[in-house]
C-alpha cells in the first residue's frame, strides 16, 4: 500500500515552519523561514502580513521539494497559528495595518477601561480570554477610539491565519480555536459575544465566518499550487492555535495530563471536556474541538530570560565558548549547576517584558530579591532559571484550583535540551516530569487534526502511538522542600510590588 503524507504548518511569531509527516506521524522533511518583529518602540510589536504569507508558500514548497514526495500522495495541509493577532483590511482584502501581534501593548489604556469600567470580568468569564493588551478585544477598542478614521475605513478585522486563507481561497474563515483567543467569542454558544462586540464597536459582519477547527477548503489557484508543489485539489484544513495543538502534539489531552512549554515565552495547559473559566481571571480557555477545551496560562518570560542572562551576564562565557567552538548556554548551565538549589536565598522575578499569567500586568518588571555579598555570578544565573520555573509553577497552582493536581507533566520546548533546567522543573513542581520526543508538537497536532478532519482517523487519541518519551525526571525531595519554602516568598514579594510595578513602568516610559 502506498504511503500517504500530511503537512503541518505552524505560523509563529518569529518564523513559519512546515513539516511533512507520514500518516503514522514520522517526520519526512521540514523547512522554516524566519521574519522580523518590528518594534520601533517598547509598546509596538508588528509584522508584515505578506512576508508571513510568502513564508507559508515557501516553507510548504521547500518541505515538499526536500521530501521527494509526489503531490498526489499528500492528503492535506493543516494549520497551527500564533494567537491574538489583528490586521485591518479593506473591501479588497488589502491590509490597512501591519499584523499587530500578541506582544503589542498600545491598547493598555483601553484594556484598563474594559477591565475596570466596562464589565470586563464578565466578558472574560464568557469568552475565556483574560482582559489584557494581547487580546484583539483590547486592540479593536484601541483602534476604535484612538484611530477612528482607520477603524471606520476597515472592512474586516482578521488574524494572520485568516489573511493566509483569504489570499489562498478568497474566503474569510476563523476557526473556533483562534476565535476563542480574541475575547470576542462566546465559548458556550460558539458565536460572537454581543457585549464584547459592543465594547469593540464592531458587528459580526466585520469579522470572519466562524468554523470548526476541522473545517477544510479546496480549490487552490494554480499559481499557488505550483509554488507549494501541491495539486490544486489538495485539502487545506483550517486547524487551530499553536498552544492547543501543542497539547495535542505531546499527547496531553487526557484529564490530569498537563503540558508545560518553554520556548521564547512559555505556557502551562490542561484539557477539559467543556469550557472552564476562572472566577479570579487568571487563566485562559481556548477551543481545540467542541469536546476538547484547553485551559491554562501563558507567560511572556521563558527562554528569553536565559538569552538575557547570556547577553548581559555571560559575556565572558560567550567569548570562551567561541574559542572552544561550543554553545555558550552550555557553559552558563555548568556555572549555574555550581550554585545550590534555591541559589542560597536569591529569588528572581522574571518579568522583563511585563507578564501575562498569572499577574496579567503589562507593567510588571523583573527583580532580584535577597541579593547579598555571598552571591556570585553562578547564583545570578541559577536564580534566573529558577525564577522562570517559579513563575510557571504559580500558573500551575491557579490551574490546580480548577482541575486538581495533575497526574502527569509533559514538558516541551527549547528548555528541554538542558538537563539542569528539566530537573529544576521536576524539583520545583515536586512531580515526575516527562519530555516527549516530539519537537514539532504544534505541527504534529495540526497533522492529527487534519487526519481527523478527513476521516483518516476516528479519534485524536492516536497521538499516543506517535509520541515517544526521551527524558524522565523524578523530583529530588530535599530540593523540593527548599523550593517550596522559597515559592511562598516569591509569591508574597510579587504581590507586595504590584502597585510599584505601575510606578516604575511610568518612570521608564518617561525617561528611558
Amino acid at each position: 500500500m502506498k504511503t500517504k503524507y500530511v503537512i503541518g504548518v505552524d505560523i509563529g511569531t518569529t518564523s513559519t515552519k512546515s513539516v511533512l509527516f507520514t500518516v503514522k506521524g514520522a517526520i519526512v522533511a521540514s523547512h522554516g523561514i524566519e521574519y522580523p518583529l518590528h518594534s520601533p518602540s517598547p509598546a509596538i510589536a508588528e509584522q508584515d502580513p505578506d512576508e508571513i504569507f510568502n513564508a507559508v508558500l515557501g516553507t510548504i514548497g521547500q518541505a515538499v521539494k526536500k521530501s521527494n514526495v509526489q503531490p498526489e500522495d499528500i492528503l492535506c495541509v493543516s494549520f497551527s497559528s500564533a494567537m491574538h493577532s489583528v490586521i485591518a483590511v479593506d473591501d479588497e482584502g488589502i491590509p490597512l495595518t501591519k499584523c499587530i501581534t500578541w506582544a503589542d501593548n498600545r491598547s493598555m489604556e483601553w484594556t484598563n477601561k474594559i477591565k475596570n469600567e466596562w464589565n470586563g470580568h464578565n466578558i472574560y468569564l464568557r469568552t475565556g480570554t483574560p482582559i489584557h493588551p494581547m487580546s484583539p478585544l483590547s486592540k479593536l477598542t484601541w483602534l476604535r477610539y484612538d484611530h477612528k478614521e482607520l477603524f471606520d475605513r476597515t472592512y474586516k478585522f482578521i488574524s494572520i491565519k485568516e489573511y493566509v486563507f483569504f489570499k489562498l481561497f478568497g474566503r474569510y474563515v476563523i476557526d473556533y480555536s483562534i476565535a476563542s483567543a480574541t475575547g470576542l467569542f462566546n465559548l458556550n454558544n460558539l458565536q460572537w459575544d454581543e457585549e464584547a462586540l459592543s465594547v469593540a464597536g464592531v458587528t459580526a459582519d466585520r469579522l470572519s465566518e466562524l468554523v470548526p477547527t476541522t473545517f477544510k477548503l479546496e480549490g487552490l489557484a494554480e499559481n499557488f499550487a505550483q509554488q507549494m508543489n501541491l495539486l490544486s485539489s489538495t485539502s487545506f484544513v483550517v486547524g487551530a492555535s499553536d498552544g492547543v495543538l501543542s497539547n495535542l502534539g505531546v499527547n496531553a489531552i487526557e484529564p490530569g495530563v498537563v503540558a508545560v512549554t518553554i520556548g521564547t515565552s512559555g505556557a502551562i495547559r490542561a484539557v477539559t471536556d467543556k469550557p472552564v473559566t476562572d472566577p479570579k481571571g487568571r487563566i485562559f480557555c481556548y477551543a481545540l474541538t467542541e469536546n476538547h477545551w484547553v485551559i491554562g496560562g501563558p507567560v511572556n518570560n521563558g527562554g528569553m530570560i536565559f538569552r538575557w542572562v547570556r547577553d548581559q551576564i555571560g559575556t565572558e562565557e560567550i567569548a570562551t565558548a567561541k574559542q572552544r567552538g561550543i554553545d555558550p548556554y552550555e557553559l552558563l548551565t555548568e556555572l549555574a549547576a555550581k550554585a545550590n538549589p534555591g541559589s542560597d536565598g536569591l529569588i528572581f522575578h522574571p518579568y522583563l517584558s511585563g507578564e501575562r499569567a498569572p499577574l496579567w500586568d503589562a507593567n510588571a518588571r523583573g527583580s532580584y530579591f535577597g541579593l547579598g555579598l555571598h552571591h556570585k555570578k553562578e547564583h545570578l544565573i541559577r536564580a534566573a532559571l529558577e525564577g522562570v520555573i517559579f513563575n510557571l509553577y504559580s500558573v500551575l497552582m491557579a490551574l490546580e484550583e480548577l482541575t486538581g493536581k495533575p497526574t502527569k507533566i509533559q514538558a516541551t520546548g527549547g528548555f528541554a535540551r538542558s538537563e539542569l533546567w528539566r530537573q529544576m522543573m521536576a524539583d520545583i513542581f515536586d512531580q515526575e516530569l516527562h519530555v516527549p520526543e516530539s519537537i514539532e508538537s504544534s505541527c504534529l497536532g495540526a497533522v492529527i487534526l487534519g487526519l481527523y478532519s478527513l476521516g483518516e482517523i476516528d479519534s485524536l487519541e492516536v497521538v499516543a502511538d506517535m509520541v515517544g518519551g526521551s527524558h524522565f525526571h523524578l523530583p529530588n525531595k530535599e530540593n523540593a522542600k527548599i523550593y517550596a519554602e522559597l515559592m511562598r516568598i516569591y509569591i508574597r514579594v510579587s504581590r507586595l510590588l504590584t502597585e510599584e510595578y505601575a510606578s516604575i513602568a511610568a518612570f521608564q516610559q518617561k525617561y528611558v
